[in-house]
């Protein structure tokens, strides 16, 4: 009888072993509203999420007026300009003043071009631990995530191409003739700006927020929830 015992206590020992290597084999799933969703699906959901504000949100900067005439995004003079575009306006050059502000945001909609790829690769790096606590996080957290790993390398690219924008779009002759036109005002204090560093900043603003906002609208609209993989994974943080 004991030689039984042991025999079968072995074969119970072997047999939970077994099972515990096909149970690690599975992916971990994570049970919400009733769905049992697994990490693969989590990730990939939130990829297609950011996939899909790179693809409605970003690529339309990148059009004539992308960011002009967007007034979420559109860039405006810095602080220490907005003297220039004022006094302009109330001597009667408001036409100019409005060539400089679609200078820059032409510069900003050309730059914007270099960024699909850097985004795409950081989309493609999102860990199964990053996408769950971006899943259950604020409305803005995967977009947050994608600033954090593509910020310093869009600035990188972002400004020398800004800086060759202002010359394809003729940002600095306009802006020349601007600060000329400024500098003969009397009683004005000479300027003389470099504008390269702050529509970058703004650009790269502009991008992360039109990205906020596709993902906002995947998480509190089911009707932007295009896919069966998005339903399926953002019904978790419902």
């Amino acid at each position: 009888m004991k030689k039984i015992f042991i025999v079968l206590t072995a074969f119970l020992l072997f047999s939970c072993a077994e099972l515990q290597q096909v149970v690690n084999s599975l992916p971990q799933t994570t049970t919400g509203g009733g769905f049992g969703i697994s990490n693969i699906d989590i990730a990939n959901g939130l990829r297609q999420a950011l996939d899909k504000g790179i693809d409605k949100q970003v690529s339309k900067l990148t059009l004539k007026d992308g960011f002009y005439r967007n007034q979420l995004v559109k860039i405006l003079l810095p602080q220490e300009l907005q003297k220039v575009d004022k006094t302009l306006r109330d001597i009667g050059l408001g036409s100019l003043a409005d060539e400089g502000l679609k200078a820059i945001n032409r510069a900003a909609e050309d730059a914007v071009k270099e960024a699909t790829p850097i985004f795409v690769n950081a989309v493609k790096q999102i860990t199964f631990a990053d996408a769950k606590q971006i899943l259950l996080g604020k409305d803005d957290s995967a977009t947050r995530y994608l600033t954090g790993k593509t910020q310093s390398q869009l600035y990188q690219k972002f400004n020398p191409v800004i800086n060759k924008s202002f010359s394809k779009v003729g940002a600095d002759k306009i802006w020349s003739n601007i600060i000329t036109k400024y500098n003969t005002i009397p009683f004005t204090k000479k300027i003389n700006p470099d504008l390269t560093d702050y529509v970058t900043q703004q650009a790269l603003k502009g991008v992360y927020t039109m990205i906020a906002v596709e993902e906002k609208d995947i998480r509190t609209k089911f009707s932007s929830r295009t896919t069966d993989l998005l339903r399926k994974v953002f019904a978790l943080q419902d």
